[in-house]
């Protein structure tokens, strides 16, 4: 994951040291000396996290945390204080001042990049939503909320999981001076109960059970549908750092080490609860104002209308991240016929699970839209060419693979899609203009045979274009074919057709039989053979499994 980090010390080896470190982890490292100098890169530069010493003389890091909190540009950059001070009343301030962690040196480094990363995924995930309310703010439905600092963090409902009662009592004791509700349990089993049965605002996991790993037991709560998005605070010891990090990464979000303080502890509850409870805001009030009059109402997808409005600031948004944006455009195949054969009641159940597959495979983050009939975006955020070719593929064959589920005689119907791609990385282009780079490529990929995918700038997406050698050998293996070497030129695919290749029509919807060793022509020419073969190969005339469509 790359990330522009901000580290501010007044020590230039203490700067020096660290931007060593994060820039042998690939991450784009700004530097200030003093305070002042650390705001105004903030403001200017939109660092993904600010790293921020304390002693510094005039500006301590206490004061610039404060400004950072109280500035509506910055107030949503994770700060993570690192300093000499060991005292728990300095870790306290920092986190009431609104840090999000507090570590003290020397660093460990394994720590201090979980940290990170962790920081990083939080902020993106509330950038999206930050976004999308400056998106509706523009069609005047919706007003510009606080920052998470505003939130209150009182009257939350906390599970704590630990099997020994005089830590939980001490953990209770704590979280009674905010109201809290507080519901201790001894076992993960008896955890994944409650969470099914309560919504929590926050979740305490031992580390240091005798019967259970704590660690299982973030991961079964970071994959669950009704836990994913609540926060996950690890309690352990000094010698469990590295497991703490392997928490981080596995979605924790913050951790405490015994002996737990208790002013400490109820500064990172606060920290957790006002973070979800902001984000949650957000999102409901997001959602509110914007299901109606931006969303597709057969697919729920979003509609033309707030694509290219949202498009248009994350386009944007490249001259703040510097990171490129990777354009999808998805069509159907077909699916004329599909209409004109079934009915468009079919069509329609085609459309809604075509659209469930495509939220399914892609990150929360990203940004999917129904541009009209059967052609649907997908705008993908900081990702690489390399990525999102893989992307395109992986949606491709998800649609092609697996029959979609229709109330026809036959029960079943295979579809493939057309995919046009683009990596955007210039400000400055219009929506129009990055839409119709996709959008080409997308004819391009259908007048060249359908069920492909072709990248502006890299042609047909092959596997050699984003699979290791090591991927590229157990797909000759489970194909029992040997990949071709990388091609000078990246496509073909353009090449003007025969005459036969113009009368051949494309075998792209096929109805699935009740008998899979059935050989029958279906209605619309396909058989079982053709459903078998690579999806990466385009349709050939000559080949004689190519069936042509019935006149």
């Amino acid at each position: 994951m790359s990330a522009r980090v901000l580290v501010v010390d007044d020590i230039l080896p203490n700067v020096k040291l660290l931007e060593a470190k994060l820039s042998s982890e690939y991450f784009d490292v700004l530097t200030a000396t003093n305070g002042p100098d650390a705001l105004e890169i903030a403001e200017r530069d939109a660092p993904d996290i600010v790293l921020l010493d304390v002693m510094m003389p005039g500006m301590d890091g206490f004061e610039v945390c404060e400004r950072l909190k109280n500035n509506a540009k910055t107030a949503h950059i994770p700060v993570v204080m690192v300093t000499a001070l060991t005292d728990a009343t300095d870790r306290v301030r920092g986190l009431e001042s609104g840090a999000d962690d507090f570590l003290s040196k020397p660093l460990n480094d394994t720590a201090l990049m979980a940290r990170v990363r962790s920081l990083v995924r939080l902020k993106m995930t509330v950038d999206e939503w930050r976004i999308r309310e400056t998106t509706a703010n523009q069609f005047g439905i919706m007003d510009t909320g606080s920052n998470a600092m505003m939130e209150s963090a009182a009257e939350a409902k906390v599970l704590i999981v630990e099997d020994k009662t005089f830590e939980s009592d001490k953990f209770i004791e704590t979280l009674d001076r905010d109201n809290d509700m507080v519901m201790p349990v001894l076992s993960g089993e008896q955890a994944i109960i409650l969470s099914q049965e309560h919504e929590f605002d926050l979740i305490t996991v031992s580390l240091n059970m005798e019967q259970e790993d704590g660690l299982r037991l973030v991961s079964h709560l970071r994959s669950n549908e009704r836990t994913r998005s609540v926060p996950i605070l690890m309690v352990g010891m000094e010698e469990d750092m590295k497991r703490i990090a392997q928490g981080l990464e596995i979605g924790a979000h913050d951790y405490i080490l015994r002996p737990v303080d208790r002013n400490e502890l109820l500064a990172r509850v606060r920290t957790q609860v006002r973070r979800k409870r902001y984000q949650e805001r957000l999102r409901s009030n997001y959602e509110h104002s914007l299901n109606m009059a931006l969303t597709d109402s057969l697919t729920g997808l979003f509609n033309r209308r707030y694509l290219n409005v949202h498009f248009g600031r994350i386009l944007a948004n490249i001259a703040e991240s510097r990171k490129p944006i990777g354009v999808l455009m998805l069509d159907i195949d077909n699916f004329k016929i599909v209409n004109d054969t079934y009915g468009h009641n079919v069509g329609d159940e085609i459309l809604k699970q075509f659209a469930d597959r495509i939220v399914q495979r892609l990150r929360s983050f990203d940004l999917v839209a129904r541009q009209g009939g059967e052609e649907f975006v997908a705008i993908l955020p900081d990702i690489n060419p390399k990525v999102a070719m893989q992307v395109s593929e992986r949606l491709r064959k998800s649609i092609g693979e697996e029959p979609f589920k229709v109330s026809t005689d036959e029960g079943l119907l295979t579809c493939t899609v057309s995919i046009g791609g683009a990596i955007i990385d210039d400000p400055n282009i219009a929506v129009e203009e990055a839409l119709k780079k996709a959008d080409d490529c997308l004819y391009e990929a259908k007048e060249g045979g359908r069920n492909q995918s072709i990248f502006a700038g890299y042609g047909r997406v092959k596997p050699e274009m984003y699979m290791n050698d090591e991927q590229l050998e157990e797909l000759a293996e489970a194909e029992g074919v040997i990949p071709p070497p990388p091609m000078d030129k990246p496509s073909d695919v353009s090449a003007p057709k025969s005459p036969a290749e113009e009368s051949s029509a494309d075998q792209s919807v096929r109805p699935q039989a009740q008998d899979s060793s059935s050989q029958q022509s279906s209605p619309l020419g396909s058989t079982q053979q053709d459903q078998d073969r690579s999806a990466d190969a385009a349709p050939d005339p000559q080949d004689p499994h190519h069936f042509s469509m019935p006149e």
